[in-house]
């Protein structure tokens, strides 16, 4: 279930991402709830939010991580915000297919993070 953190179109799948810039690291995290209630894919980057740097590098993961060409993503809306609209063109079935695989293996228990031990002072 998106819980719509994406929606088909005809030309392809419109997604809801929600970018950190700056990250360690270039990946897709997973699916996060925001405080409005919205769901959107969680993103990260390691290029800077300037220049369109950052939108840049959220194009080509989201291409990579989807199978499809960096030509087939297009920011729809969000620019200069943390919350973006892109657009992959293609199939939409195999395209949302291929994000539920991939949102799936984020999610799985290698990546899951270990619970806190309590610190009872005994």
């Amino acid at each position: 279930m998106n819980a719509g953190a994406w929606t088909r179109a005809p030309e392809g799948l419109v997604i809801l991402i929600r970018l950190t810039p700056k990250s360690a690291r270039d990946e897709i995290c997973g699916l996060e709830q925001l405080s409005d209630g919205r769901t959107v894919v969680k993103a990260k980057v390691r290029a800077t939010p300037e220049k369109g740097e950052a939108n840049e590098a959220t194009l080509r993961l989201l291409a990579s991580a989807l199978g499809a060409p960096r030509s087939h993503a297009t920011l729809l809306s969000g620019a200069t915000n943390r919350l973006k609209t892109i657009r992959v063109h293609g199939d939409a079935d195999a395209t949302e297919a291929r994000l539920r695989q991939m949102l799936a293996d984020v999610g799985g228990p290698s990546r899951a993070r270990k619970p806190k031990k309590a610190q009872d002072g005994s």
